[in-house]
């Protein structure tokens, strides 16, 4: 338990060192010496791609149980679509979200039973180096265009910075005006 807890504590003094100085934690748009830049993939899915594609990839890979269109479920308001697919052994789930038809976070929830948490952020961590920002939930890398993280249990999300930018910049803009229409509904009595 003691060793436990002097691990915590190193990994927050280290990622409270990484907030003050983000080129030393592998901060926004840095790679640390030996590392490699963020993947904006995973297998034959990525970033960007647009919403056939990502479907003729998964229909092509073994390790996703995509059945088609299905799996796929349109948001009109927010014109984004969800592509939700089971997965085989190691990927329990995963969760598509595009925009504009292209695809702009990936979302892997994975089989804690064939896989650990230990396992995936060391592997992270030897790729891309040391988190930018860590904590007992998650870990995150980012880059200027791209946010790897990996969550507890055990979820791995890729996501594009700046389209999901733009959806919170939007989601604010109408929240913003359902206050006001509110607020003139309520003037009215």
């Amino acid at each position: 338990m003691r060793i436990f807890f002097a691990l915590l504590c190193l990994s927050l003094v280290i990622s409270a060192h990484g907030q003050d100085d983000p080129q030393a934690a592998g901060g926004a748009g840095s790679v640390q010496n030996g590392a490699e830049p963020l993947s904006t993939s995973y297998r034959e899915i990525s970033l960007g791609m647009s919403l056939d594609d990502l479907k003729t990839a998964l229909s092509k890979d073994a390790l996703f149980g995509y059945r088609g269109d299905e799996d796929v479920s349109l948001i009109p308001s927010r014109e984004e679509t969800y592509l939700e697919t089971a997965g085989a052994s190691f990927i329990r789930r995963a969760l598509f979200q595009t925009k504009e038809d292209k695809v702009y976070a990936m979302t892997f929830t994975l089989n804690t039973s064939l896989v650990d948490h230990y396992s995936i952020f060391t592997t992270l961590v030897k790729k891309y180096g040391e988190p930018a920002y860590l904590d007992p939930e998650q870990a995150v890398w980012e880059d200027d265009n791209t946010r790897l993280s990996i969550e507890r249990p055990l979820t791995i999300k890729y996501i594009d910075k700046a389209i999901f930018t733009s959806i919170l910049n939007e989601s604010g803009a109408r929240k913003s005006q359902e206050i006001r229409l509110r607020e003139e509904f309520l003037s009215d009595f």
